[in-house]
């Protein structure tokens, strides 16, 4: 392995598939860097299903040559990219794929050349790009490529370069991004680059890699639909997570011992240690012993232990049920979708059965199932596109995660005009379909219905899923919390009283109408008292109570 100069097609077929795996095994912990401490992280989750769809693709391939795999990577990740993370990733793995498909062999300057027109396309897709994200690593691993292929002794050393500068630039992302260094955490979707490029220099160097689950069906489709446990059984049972705090820096060959210990016990290992704490996961059957072995380097904290196979049995239920409910709601979108030939349609992202009713009251002819916790495809928005008869189509993503996914649908489909409304929430998306005016071309709907949106604030009520300090605000697991366009806007113990300090902080002696979407967890008079209390507090506003039905949030609110 140490003199090998070139790789062919199949030896990258495993290197990606390797990285896949990686990434895939890696996506609970991603979410959970997340810098709002909701329940619905889903970087982690974004990317795996966006390189899955391609994973897929290539594992169904025997014999590839560079210009088929190149192909398969390109147009699986592309059609399964979902979230601004996937879509990203997705346009990394395109650039990459166009410049290695004349190939036959790639050398380390190939390598590089390739990871540079990468960077290139992934840069080209995003509006305003950021640093101190994903972009970063990519673009600092790119240069690091570029630097040091010439000179490189082998491809494993190169490889291992690209992987340490790519880990250093990973570091350095809480202090390029100054919500991250609040929050505690680095960029997610670079720390899930940085575990594909892990990945990969596992399947260069030949180690035992399980891609089974690529044959067998799990694409990002099938995992999209129903747990991918469903399709296996659950070989250790108990997900075990805590935080060692130190009694002293655990040497490298410490920590080396104690992942022999949890690979010995258990599989889908993450530890992450520096001097002062270690936070440790593992799938495993025995948690005692993983902590009875924590115990030996310091005490322990926010221990946490589910039973595996619990969940699995209830989420077989409820997929069954949600399934079956989904297939009734297909049947009847796709009569209404199908219906008479039209020059204007509409598709909007929706969840929740309230908040689809309002929708479809709007004239959707649409609606895409998802949201935060699941952010549709770029397959899943051209299959949309294709149901809706209609030679102008209007998609409104109603989340900002969603909008880079449409965009990229949008640039597949020649056949019809499809003009992505940026809505970035339930409310502007709600806003904007009422702003339509149908005696204007479409153009111009577009700008009118992009200003409408310019004044709404919305609020999205939920609870955080650990601790961390956001906007000079302290929040604890468990605290309520109100989201507003542009951060934190309050935080506390009462659902209720949260709702009501988001919309103070919202609204103004300009405002006239607040709306509340009272979600799937709300009782009736919890959300009736909410009505009442709104009304005393803004007499010269006009309140409006709905039922969205939706999870995660207790309330969405906006304020016009």
């Amino acid at each position: 392995m140490e003199n090998r100069q070139t790789i062919n097609a199949n030896a990258l077929s495993r290197m990606f598939l390797a990285g896949a795996k990686n990434l895939e095994a890696k996506k609970e912990w991603i979410n959970e860097l997340n810098v709002f401490p909701v329940p619905d992280g889903d970087t982690g989750t974004n990317m795996t299903l966006t390189i899955l769809s391609a994973a897929s693709e290539v594992s169904a391939m025997e014999e590839p040559d560079m210009e088929s795999l190149a192909k398969a990577i390109s147009s699986g990740s592309l059609r399964g990219a979902r979230g601004n993370s996937g879509v990203i990733l997705s346009q990394l793995l395109r650039g990459f794929s166009k410049s290695i498909q004349t190939h036959s062999e790639l050398d380390a300057v190939d390598i590089a050349n390739a990871m540079e027109k990468a960077v290139e396309t992934a840069y080209k897709a995003v509006m305003k790009p950021k640093e101190g994200t994903i972009l970063t690593v990519a673009r600092e691993s790119a240069q690091k490529a570029v630097e040091t292929a010439q000179e490189a002794k082998s491809l494993e050393s190169f490889f291992r370069g690209i992987l340490e500068h790519a880990e250093k630039t990973l570091a350095t992302t809480p202090d390029l991004l100054p919500v991250l260094k609040e929050a505690g955490v680095v960029d997610s979707g670079g720390q899930g680059l940085v575990e594909v490029f892990r990945g990969v220099i596992d399947g260069y160097l030949g180690k035992n890699v399980d891609y089974s689950q690529f044959r067998t069906g799990g694409s990002a489709r099938k995992l999209s639909r129903i747990s991918s446990e469903a399709e296996e059984e659950i070989r250790f049972g108990y997900c075990t997570e805590f935080i060692i705090l130190l009694r002293e820096p655990m040497p490298e060959e410490e920590i080396d011992s104690f992942k022999e210990f949890l690979n010995g016990i258990g599989d889908s290992i993450v530890l992450v240690a520096d001097e002062e704490i270690v936070k440790v996961h593992v799938h495993t059957n025995h948690p005692g012993q993983v902590f009875e072995k924590g115990l030996t380097y310091g005490s322990l904290s926010r221990m946490k232990v589910d039973n595996m196979r619990e969940e699995h049995q209830e989420r077989l239920i409820k997929d069954s049920e949600r399934l079956a409910k989904e297939q009734a709601i297909e049947d009847e979108r796709r009569k209404a979708a199908q219906s008479v030939h039209k020059e204007t349609g509409f598709i909007s992202v929706s969840v929740g059965e309230g908040l689809g009713e309002i929708f479809k009251d709007l004239g959707v002819d649409y609606l895409i199932e998802g949201g935060q916790t699941m952010n549709p495809s770029t397959d899943d928005m051209l299959k949309a596109i294709n149901k809706v008869n209609a030679d102008n189509i209007f998609i409104f993503p109603n989340n900002k995660n969603i909008i880079l996914a449409a965009n990229q649908a949008r640039d597949l489909i020649t056949d019809k005009k499809i003009f992505v409304v940026p809505s970035k929430t339930v409310p502007q998306g709600i806003t904007a379909i009422i702003g339509y005016v149908p005696e204007r071309s479409p153009e111009e709907n577009l700008e009118l219905m992009t200003k409408a949106m310019e004044t709404v604030k919305t609020g999205q009520i939920t609870y955080a899923v650990r601790d961390t300090r956001l906007n000079e605000k302290e929040i604890h697991e468990g605290d309520y919390m109100g989201i507003g366009d542009h951060g934190i806007l309050a935080v506390g113990k009462d659902i209720n009283q949260i709702a009501m300090d988001t919309v103070e902080a919202m609204a103004d002696d300009q405002s006239e109408v607040i709306s509340v979407y009272a979600g799937c967890d709300v009782s009736q008079e919890m959300s009736e008292e909410l009505l009442q209390r709104l009304e005393e507090t803004y007499p010269k506003c006009e309140v409006e109570l709905n039922q969205g039905d939706q999870p995660v949030y207790y309330y969405i609110i906006s304020v016009e």
